[in-house]
């Protein structure tokens, strides 16, 4: 038989989880097991490819101290390291024994976390030990304590030698429906390589770079696609525009996604087109309109009185002003319409 011991405390000598340890470890060594014992706080730069020791193990320990709350970030990174590059077929046939002190509050609380967090990756859960230490040197020497640990040691291998299967857990139809589509499908030879890859800097910080560069590429590219539509946007009013004597005004087209407003200013038969910041004084109306509808007027199959009509376009001023716009710009196909 092989036991895993995985620690997630930080290793300080008066630590009372190292004092518990030591009497499973001296437990198991006399039932004649294989005991395999990793330091988390001693993986911190490979954790991910912790998951890949549980092989072969017929049962691990998962054991921690509450310092001050909660199970403490070295065992939630390997639980998560778990969830993400774990063996989940090999998870179902490993029984957990948890182990949690606390030298302040919350040692039930810490079991429960890792209680759920075994059921929910599909593993067998045996009884746990949880306790508080106020003392470490009492803790140590109360003999009470001591065979406490031994029962609770021997129930553990117990349950591992007869292979005792608890009963059904919600947790466990958790992870096949609720969350089964949240991991990547990945054999276990390729989440190992995942694992490894992952716990390599040189590899993460050059994948980091691959995107960033990937980022900038589409960046570049969807500006200039924005810079098309307002380049079609702009010739589109200077190659269509129809002058008419002794008319003025000035139209600020405020475009769906577009940080700044099309200006098209016109004096008789001059005209200014172009995106600039705008004071409501200075025009005469305000059109706030949508890229797809600006599209359908500037490619004829719209006019700006119909989208105005049908609420696709809304605006600010004179009506008759604005009625003046399919008169300036014929866009339509077919010839001048205000339809």
């Amino acid at each position: 038989m092989k036991i895993n011991i995985y620690y997630g405390g930080r290793g300080v000598l008066d630590d009372p989880t190292l004092g518990v340890l030591e009497q499973v470890e001296q437990v198991l060594g006399e039932l004649r097991v294989e005991i395999g014992r990793y330091n988390i706080y001693e993986q911190k730069n490979k954790i991910s490819t912790l998951p890949q020791t549980i092989r072969g193990a017929d049962g691990i320990i998962l054991a921690t101290t509450v310092e001050w709350l909660g199970i403490g970030g070295n065992m939630t990174q390997f639980l998560d390291a778990l969830w993400l590059y774990g063996d989940k077929e090999e998870i179902e046939h490993i029984y957990m024994q948890p182990i949690v002190i606390s030298t302040t509050y919350g040692e039930r609380e810490g079991i429960l976390a890792l209680e759920n967090a075994w059921e929910i990756l599909g593993g067998q859960l045996c009884e746990g030990l949880c306790g508080y230490a106020e003392n470490l040197k009492a803790f140590k020497e109360n003999s009470a304590f001591a065979k406490t640990i031994e029962k609770k040691v021997e129930n553990f291998y117990r349950t591992i030698s007869r292979k005792t299967e608890g009963l059904p857990c919600s947790n466990q139809a958790v992870r096949r429906s609720v969350l089964r589509n949240t991991t990547m499908k990945l054999t276990p030879q390729e989440s190992d390589q995942l694992s490894v890859f992952v716990s390599n800097d040189n590899y993460v910080a050059r994948q980091k770079q691959d995107i960033s560069d990937l980022s900038a590429v589409y960046k570049d590219m969807l500006g200039e696609q924005d810079n098309t539509v307002d380049k079609d946007f702009v010739n589109a009013f200077l190659s269509h525009f129809k002058p008419f004597e002794d008319f003025k005004a000035s139209y600020a087209f405020e475009i769906e996604g577009k940080p700044v407003p099309l200006v098209v200013s016109i004096d008789r038969d001059r005209i200014e087109c172009g995106y600039k910041n705008i004071t409501e004084s200075g025009i005469d109306v305000i059109i706030r309109i949508s890229i797809d509808c600006m599209n359908e007027i500037t490619n004829g199959r719209m006019t700006f009185t119909r989208a105005f009509n049908s609420g696709k376009m809304s605006a600010k001023g004179q009506f008759s002003t604005l009625r003046k716009l399919d008169e300036i710009f014929v866009f339509a196909k077919w010839g001048r319409s205000t339809q």
